[in-house]
């Protein structure tokens, strides 16, 4: 098993309860990004910056929580759950053998999930801007008057919103017309709304053309205007982490520069298996945790094992409101005859209890084989903005995952006040008309 995130955490967890004695190497502490630069950190950021809290204790409640929860994945309590670990540097030197730092270790298999890292676009003077990125942002030791982030999708947003609550002065800078490019067109409106009432600065459509220093400051340069700051956050994309001498494995990369799989994981290489980030299929925590599972489980069996299947993997936007989807769009729900039933969450009591009634629902089904409409159709998706999206996301989740008719959201009954009757009051509209909202057909 080479690298030590949640991918290979989860093949080395399941791989030794199905009695394999794994050996797990890592060029660095178990946990991998979540635990130290990714979802911990951020989210703990995040958190801090809403209660009101100043930088210093913020930032000090990250390093907290990152030991708190880097404690329970070390490599000595690995060990004393009779996971092998080896420290260093893995390459490949031939067909399932690696060497690390001078050490050979052969195995009947190899599982590889070495992760992402922040990717620097090309945009000259970016690297002499002594640029941060979600490897290093969290340990400034004092805060920036002024902050550029380059890139709106959902680190540099969720950064963006809690910097500004931290005190600092932020202008956000997207290449593209949106910010969350890849959600509904709706949700993109509604962040860009909440990033202008916290007091970020959004400048849309405007790719910089060159960074430059002046002094201590430092500029983003687009077609139309130069930005200034204290200091750089880049956050336009990751790339895989492939440095691994792959060719002596006969490991192909696909077309994106990910470790190419086919449905089982499997990549080109006989018995070498990549799972997590280093595949492209899907960068969240959660999924590279799910294709670890997979992969460990079907590493016990002589034959077939089950598929990856990302189709119900949902995924969270942490910005005040939440952005939380799971399953398809509208514009590709539309290619399939689907209906589309929407609800503000200024209907929805819970939100009007609690202040926060920015956001709405979105629940996207289709025909089903033979039944086609009946029940109100199979969930296809949904799009949830609200300030408990990421929580709500999972009932739509489970409607998808199970096969489940709409209808069965509608039925079921749903505590009151919460914010999940959100759901239950849309899935309703693909019966009837409730509170003069009706479904409708999905559009592109």
């Amino acid at each position: 098993m080479v690298g030590a995130g949640a991918a290979g955490l989860a093949v080395v967890e399941h791989a030794r309860k199905a009695g394999l004695r794994p050996l797990l190497v890592t060029d660095g502490p178990p946990g991998g990004d979540c635990t130290f630069t990714g979802c911990v950190p951020s989210k703990t950021l995040l958190a801090a910056a809403a209660e009101g809290q100043d930088f210093l204790h913020a930032t000090h409640r990250v390093r907290v929580t990152i030991e708190q929860i880097a404690a329970t994945e070390t490599a000595e309590v690995l060990r004393e759950q009779g996971v092998d670990v080896v420290e260093g540097r893995a390459r490949f030197v031939g067909p399932r053998e690696i060497d690390v730092d001078g050490d050979r270790h052969r195995g009947a298999r190899v599982v590889v999930a070495t992760g992402a890292r922040p990717a620097l676009p090309p945009v000259p003077g970016v690297e002499e801007a002594d640029p941060l990125t979600s490897e290093n942002v969290f340990d400034l030791a004092a805060q920036p008057d002024r902050l550029l982030v380059l890139g709106g999708g959902p680190i540099g947003c969720e950064l963006a919103q809690a910097f500004q609550r931290l005190g600092t002065e932020v202008t956000l800078v997207e290449a593209l017309p949106r910010l969350l490019s890849g959600e509904e067109p709706e949700a993109s409106q509604a962040v860009l709304e909440a990033l202008g009432e916290d007091g970020v600065e959004v400048v849309l459509g405007e790719p910089a053309v060159r960074v430059e220093r002046r002094g201590d400051e430092v500029v983003v340069v687009t077609a139309r205007r130069e930005v200034v700051g204290d200091r750089l956050l880049v956050a336009t994309g990751r790339t895989p982490t492939v440095d691994l001498d792959l060719d002596a494995a006969g490991v192909e990369l696909d077309d994106r520069g990910y470790i190419a799989t086919d449905d089982r994981l499997r990549t080109t290489a006989e018995d070498v298996f990549a799972v997590g980030d280093v595949t492209g299929r899907a960068t969240y925590t959660h999924a590279a945790y799910y294709m670890g599972y997979l992969v460990a489980s079907n590493l016990t069996k002589k034959r077939g094992g089950a598929s990856y299947d990302g189709s119900a993997i949902p995924h969270v936007t942490f910005t005040a409101p939440e952005v939380a989807r799971v399953g398809m769009s509208e514009a590709q729900a539309a290619r399939r005859g689907g209906r589309v039933a929407y609800l503000p969450m200024s209907e929805v009591d819970r939100a009007i209890i609690d202040g926060a009634p920015e956001g709405f629902v979105k629940l996207i089904v289709g025909p089903r084989r033979l039944l086609r409409n009946a029940g109100g159709g199979r969930v296809l998706g949904a799009t949830i903005v609200a300030a408990r999206a990421g929580e709500m996301i999972h009932e739509p989740t489970l409607a998808m995952r199970t096969g489940m008719f709409a209808g069965r959201l509608a039925q079921t009954t749903h505590a009151y006040p919460t914010w999940s009757t959100a759901l239950q009051k849309a899935a309703a509209q693909f019966f009837t008309e409730v509170d003069g909202r009706r479904a409708r057909r999905a559009e592109s």
